[in-house]
């Protein structure tokens, strides 16, 4: 494989979103922000927030429901929000991640029903995918769903679920055919929030984006009608993939967001604190700490903006576009926001001030849709099966 380097274009519309953004995010969501964490509860201010302007599933096509924002300017939104808050910003990200297998591969009347509530902001949609035993090999999950009469009943569980609970859809994988070949023996169904059998775990405690519920999902004979289907019988594990291809570029687009905020806040005390009888934005070393952070951030956008113009096209090296952006910018986040912790001192290490939950919300964007490791597998592949 050889990477097609195709840049993007930020428009006129792009820049006019992200002012957009930035002001809701600022007014609406930055005040709850702390408060969010502390309290590790669902952000409702943000939630509606984003209903209002129309910002909590802008991807979702115009013909149903939504305004059918660009990849580009999804991951804008997702930035912005996630400047100030990556709890807020699961929010748009999580019901891309939740709708982009019905966006991909539903049937049409599958997409009119579930995709308009989510595009009208009355309904948010989660993705299951992980289990206890199958993280980062899929291939491996055990929920089961049996053929019964015109459907199937779903059993088993799901875990690490974001929005778990709050969600009223949720694309579920499961085996479908317990002796077909690995990998093309699953299948996507939609599952709603109540259906009979259908119930979630305690919510996880957690070290960051502590504003995102995090639960497991169990199944006890659920019935699903055979409509729920999401794509064809056994194509649910291609599905998937294919899903992750376009939404790791969503998580670049919530690690530059987040590495953002640390740097802007870091900048901004570093030239009121005084020490030695100067600014401490006045030593070289310092200045050092801050080009470099502000160079990897840069990069970090350039990587998952190339990364979103070809998810918007479908190419070709978008899984090895996907897997970098979310890969270097999340390997950013967690140095930038670190970084950024250690220019505030000791007033960095307590809840008075963001840059300490910044740190601790980057670190999970190394982790979810895919290990960095396994981007790095990923891409890896790519780069040997030309």
């Amino acid at each position: 494989m050889t990477p097609d380097f195709d840049l993007f274009t930020i428009s006129e519309d792009h820049e006019a979103l992200r002012e957009a953004v930035r002001a809701v995010a600022r007014d609406k969501i930055a005040p709850y922000a702390a408060e969010v964490d502390e309290e590790a509860r669902y952000p409702r201010e943000a939630h509606d927030a984003l209903v209002a302007a129309d910002f909590f599933a802008p991807h979702i096509p115009e013909q149903y429901g939504g305004v059918g924002a660009d990849a580009l300017a999804t991951c804008i939104v997702i930035e912005e929000v996630a400047r100030v808050d990556a709890s807020a910003s699961l929010i748009p990200a999580v019901n891309k991640l939740g709708t982009m297998p019905l966006i991909l591969a539903a049937s049409e009347e599958v997409k009119q029903r579930y995709l308009t509530p989510v595009g009208e902001g009355r309904s948010a949609f989660s993705y299951a995918l992980s289990e206890r035993e199958a993280g980062s090999d899929t291939a491996s999950m055990r929920c089961r769903a049996t053929p019964a009469g015109d459907g199937w009943v779903l059993n088993g569980q799901k875990s690490w679920i974001t929005n778990a609970g709050v969600s009223d859809y949720y694309t579920v994988l499961a085996v479908t055919d317990p002796e077909g070949a690995r990998g093309s023996n699953v299948t996507a169904f939609v599952v709603e929030k109540g259906d009979a059998g259908f119930t979630f775990g305690e919510k996880e405690r957690k070290l960051g984006i502590k504003g995102s519920p995090t639960r497991e999902l169990h199944f006890d004979g659920v019935p699903i009608a055979s409509d729920r289907v999401v794509g064809q019988v056994g194509e649910g594990l291609k599905i998937a993939l294919r899903t992750l291809d376009h939404t790791r570029v969503t998580i670049g687009a919530q690690a530059v967001g987040i590495a953002q905020g640390a740097l802007d806040f870091a900048v901004g005390y570093v030239k009121e604190r005084k020490q030695f009888g100067k600014h401490v934005a006045e030593f070289q070393g310092i200045q050092f700490m801050l080009a470099d952070m502000a160079m990897t951030v840069q990069a970090a956008r350039q990587l998952v903006y190339v990364a979103a113009a070809k998810s918007q096209r479908g190419d070709a090296d978008l899984p090895f576009f996907g897997a970098a952006a979310k890969c270097y910018a999340s390997d950013v986040a967690m140095q930038v926001t670190t970084d950024a912790v250690q220019l505030l001192g000791g007033a960095g290490y307590v809840r008075d001030f963001p840059v300490e939950r910044m740190m601790r919300d980057a670190k999970i964007t190394q982790i979810y849709e895919g290990t960095n490791q396994i981007q790095r597998v990923v891409m890896a592949r790519e780069l040997l099966s030309s």
